[in-house]
């Protein structure tokens, strides 16, 4: 008997001690992830968007204790990805959203999803801006003269983008719009085809992200003539604004963040969100993302959904009032 009661007594005393370990491993999220992740990238190898996935996703597994394989689904201003997420079902997707996906080409394109539905924005990451590049053989040295010489020859010069409706195509018809001139758009499947048709000479000029260009800029391969954001990049101190150069209108941040299905439980989505701020934190990452011009600024979840709808409704309302199109 005493045997008994004492057996009786043990399993009281462990249900005690792994009751509530049990329920809390019966959670949604408590024993997430469960096989390897993949972050969808909306652009080519060689854009912003994969180098800022790729900066994060490559300290993320050891976090996450599996592995994470980024992922390159280029095409349609960076919506193919976006919408292969928000479809997504396995609970191991992840997207690196861009401003361009969910905040700008909702409001050009015709999309299989609705991003403020069907995503949720999980971790922000940061921004980068948008730098006016030319062909090395073009005869502008600054922002003044290359309005000049558009001016001179309307209809001559062609800019590049990563497609309709990113932020390469905003700029530049913001840009367009306040210097009043007449360019040709020649849409792309990402950066890194786009910036190879510069250097080539195909096309003349772009308004790639930070994180594209800074490459080649330093390279010698293409000129930098003024970067979108309101101050100077320390990575090109000499470069100017664009409203130093006359074209304050011309306000444009790529900034990136981490997006999960909106179906995702919030446990995950917090265990992702603190994965990712832990990853911005480190020396290395911060390192290797101000190299490339980004700017870090993690901000809470409920910050970054505030922070991605009032984005969404800014660039509504510039692109109906800029009267801004798809090719």
């Amino acid at each position: 008997m005493r045997k008994i009661l004492r057996t009786a007594a043990l399993a009281a005393l462990a249900g005690a001690v792994l009751g509530p370990l049990a329920a809390l491993a019966q959670q949604p999220g408590a024993d997430w992830p469960v096989r390897p992740l993949r972050v969808l990238v909306g652009s080519a190898p060689g854009g912003g968007t994969d180098a800022m996935a790729r900066a994060v996703a490559d300290r993320l597994g050891p976090l996450l204790k599996q592995p994470v394989v980024v992922e390159n689904r280029p095409g349609v201003s960076n919506t193919i990805a976006a919408d292969a997420t928000a479809k997504s079902t396995d609970g191991h997707t992840l997207l690196m959203g861009v401003v361009t996906a969910q905040a700008i080409a909702p409001h050009l394109l015709k999309l299989g999803y609705d991003t403020n539905r069907d995503l949720v924005p999980v971790a922000f990451v940061g921004g980068v801006p948008n730098v006016l590049v030319v062909n090395n053989d073009l005869p502008a040295k600054s922002v003044q003269e290359l309005v000049a010489l558009a001016r001179k020859d309307p209809g001559k010069i062609n800019y590049a983008s990563s497609g309709a409706g990113s932020t390469q195509h905003i700029a530049a018809e913001m840009f367009r719009d306040a210097a009043g001139l007449d360019l040709v758009h020649v849409p792309y499947k990402g950066s890194g085809p786009a910036l190879l048709d510069i250097v080539g000479g195909q096309v003349q000029m772009s308004f790639d992200t930070m994180p594209s260009v800074i490459g080649q800029i330093k390279a010698g391969k293409m000129r930098a003539l003024a970067v979108t954001t309101p101050k100077r990049n320390p990575q090109l101190p000499n470069v100017p604004t664009m409203a130093e150069a006359g074209l304050p209108a011309v306000d444009v941040t790529a900034w990136y963040g981490v997006y999960m299905p909106a179906s995702t439980p919030r446990a995950v989505q917090a265990r992702v969100h603190d994965a990712v701020n832990k990853v911005l934190a480190m020396p290395e990452t911060k390192t290797r993302l101000e190299t490339i011009g980004a700017e870090i600024a993690p901000m809470s979840q409920a910050d970054f959904i505030a922070f991605n709808a009032a984005e969404f409704k800014r660039y509504g309302d510039l692109i109906r009032k800029a009267n801004i199109k798809v090719d």
